[in-house]
């Protein structure tokens, strides 16, 4: 099969073996993947978490059929339609371990439903399990107009989080932040940033923050935090290493959380996924959680299509259409 695999000089379109599923796995026809950040470095061999490496097949979720079933899988049986996150999605099959895998919505078109594993499970988790947000409370989703900002203002405003804060350095994008569920779109490149959280929320600060940015925005994050206030860190678009202000943490009583994929265990993931589906699956099937595609590429474009994430002039998600 085709399939987009890494190599020393990052992705590469190569024929290789189909996937058969274990007895914990789900084997499925690709009609669709999206490409995500992590893309971009397992392209070039560099592992995420356990899986990875020069030859591995790239991607993180995608959405098809069902062609085959492990002995352990229950409830899903060929030709479901399906979406999946896990490992190898550039390709015309990949296997998911079976608490991985959702059903599709009817009505989703496959390109659609491969937007959402990952953004879905990332912001429910960063949100209520990390965050511990609950109605009436007030956030600011740093890095807001990624894929994965987008699905966290839509969750918190869905779950009645007031105000609901994005941030953006790109202007255009900025501008489309309210579309999503911003009740205010700020610039993180501004100084005054942090004052006009507090001018939002009353002086107060909100009460969490989900940081994909990290970096020397940290700082003056934490000026925005509410005392008792939570912060978690999802991603480091901004760096991965800067000034930490612990005297600030310590007078604002942040709690300042980490999360990530790459060192949860199977079971840990299967258990994110079974509370995110019983939390928002009815608001995704309704159409009330989506995603806007920026652009289609077919399978022997991945290459091209990582080209246009790294330029990163999108608004939305990127898309192998097979």
């Amino acid at each position: 099969m085709r399939a987009g695999v890494a190599t020393e000089n990052g992705l590469a379109l190569r024929d290789i073996p189909q996937p058969r599923p274990k007895p914990n796995e789900v084997l499925v026809k690709v009609r669709a993947a999206a490409l995500n950040r992590a893309d971009l470095a397992t392209a070039r061999g560099i592992p995420h978490g356990s899986h990875g490496g020069i030859g591995a097949p790239v991607g993180i979720e995608w959405a098809g059929e069902v062609v085959e079933t492990g002995a352990e899988v229950k409830g899903y049986r060929p030709g479901d339609r399906v979406m999946c996150s896990g490992t190898g999605g550039y390709a015309e099959y990949a296997v998911s371990d079976w608490g991985r895998v959702n059903p599709m919505p009817d009505g989703m078109s496959f390109e659609h439903a491969a937007t959402l594993p990952v953004s879905l499970i990332t912001l429910h988790n960063a949100l209520f399990t990390a965050g511990r947000l609950v109605a009436g409370e007030s956030v600011m989703i740093q890095g807001a107009s990624s894929g994965v900002g987008l699905m966290g203002l839509q969750i918190a405003k869905l779950k009645g989080a007031k105000p609901v804060i994005g941030t953006s350095t790109n202007d255009a994008r900025r501008t489309r932040l309210p579309e999503f569920g911003a009740d205010l779109a700020l610039d993180t490149r501004e100084a005054g940033f942090a004052d006009a959280v507090l001018g939002a929320t009353g002086g107060k600060g909100v009460d969490l923050v989900v940081d994909m940015l990290s970096g020397p925005v940290v700082a003056q994050s934490m000026r925005a935090v509410a005392i008792l206030g939570r912060m978690v860190n999802v991603g480091r678009l901004a760096g991965a290493k800067a000034e930490f202000d612990f005297d600030l943490h310590a007078l604002r009583r942040i709690d300042y959380i980490g999360v990530t994929f790459r060192t949860r265990t199977l079971e840990e993931v299967r258990d994110i996924n079974r509370r995110m589906r019983a939390d928002l699956w009815e608001a995704v099937t309704a159409g009330k959680l989506s995603l806007p595609i920026d652009s289609r590429f077919p399978l022997d474009a991945a290459v091209e299509a990582q080209a246009h994430m790294r330029a990163n002039k999108h608004f939305g998600k990127i898309v192998l259409a097979m």
